[in-house]
């Protein structure tokens, strides 16, 4: 009889006590119980690890971890996976709620793919249904096409059982972007994902949460593509995409990177748009948008950045 997989669930936590017990115990008592937790504290200053040092007494699978000096959240994720000894791996927030059956179906669901997530529902800060899930903002995708993700997102990290194989080739990860975002993009890359439509997680959202999904909505034009604050951010994402070794499709990222730089320069230019226009059911899959808002959305992309800097009242760049 085959052995089930070792699953280790990645926890990074900093300053979490107000929420941690309440993540830790969903966590012990997972269905799945071929599971490693690894924890790794960024020198919390609460009682975040006496929290964790409790649970780590009095259940065998847990080991924590702290850091001599604060890494900040992307390089302890780095830290965390890198510590783990699973054939899969559980991606773990500190304040969230997992469905006593997350893991397990999270491992039924894997087959062939790269991982597998699901959708989440989303919770006030005291634990309160806020009558809203994740596929209620956008399309979740299953696939195996990166283009879904060149320019938006559905993944979250919380949601996320990978194979080990995924993290070696994603790592290391950009600083300054979303890391779910950039595994979305790799595991696409080098073969498929899928996503079970069950909320697994409650996940908490609260204004000293790294990852406020309803808040980052609320401030879309904060991080619309093509704004003007937000054209360098963009340009060196596609950059970090066009760069990756195992790519896909590289000669379609190199049109829409060269495309999109080109817009830098520029007053008009129609090539980004009509790369956008050609391959929309691939790059706005996700957008729970009417085909019309696209195509606005489209069009618009045909002023470059000198124009809009005109537009807001900005001197171009030469």
């Amino acid at each position: 009889m085959k052995q089930e997989p070792l699953v280790s669930i990645a926890l990074c936590t900093y300053n979490g006590a107000g929420f941690l017990a309440q993540q830790l115990d969903t966590l012990v008592n997972q269905s799945y119980t071929h599971i490693e937790i690894i924890a790794v504290d960024d020198c919390s200053v609460d009682d975040t690890f006496a929290i964790l040092s409790r649970y780590a007494a009095k259940y065998p699978q847990f080991k924590i971890y702290r850091n001599e000096k604060n890494l900040g959240f992307t390089a302890n994720f780095e830290r965390a996976v890198t510590l783990c000894n699973g054939e899969l791996i559980a991606l773990c927030d500190q304040d969230d709620l997992w469905h006593l059956q997350k893991i397990e179906l999270q491992v039924n669901a894997m087959a062939d793919n790269v991982f597998v997530y699901h959708d989440s529902e989303f919770v006030h800060e005291d634990g309160t249904p806020m009558n809203k899930k994740m596929s209620d903002l956008m399309n979740l995708y299953r696939g195996g096409h990166p283009g879904v993700f060149l320019f938006f997102n559905c993944v979250s990290g919380h949601s996320i059982l990978m194979k080990k194989s995924l993290i070696e080739l994603a790592l290391p990860l950009k600083a300054g972007y979303f890391h779910d975002w950039w595994l979305a993009y790799v595991a696409t890359n080098i073969g498929t994902i899928d996503f079970i439509p069950q909320c697994l997680v409650q996940y908490r959202q609260h204004d000293k949460s790294e990852t406020n999904i309803l808040q980052l909505a609320r401030e879309k034009d904060k991080y619309k593509m093509s704004s003007i604050e937000n054209f360098e951010r963009t340009l060196n994402w596609l950059q970090y995409c066009k760069s990756f070794k195992s790519n896909k499709y590289p000669a379609l990222v190199e049109r829409i990177y060269n495309a999109y730089k080109k817009r830098s320069g520029s007053y008009v230019s129609f090539e980004f748009a009509a790369l956008l226009l050609k391959y929309r059911k691939i790059i706005f899959f996700m957008r729970k948008k009417p085909a019309l808002s696209k195509l606005n959305y489209i069009m618009k992309q045909i002023w470059g950045l000198k124009m809009k800097r005109l537009l807001n009242g900005k001197d171009p760049v030469d």
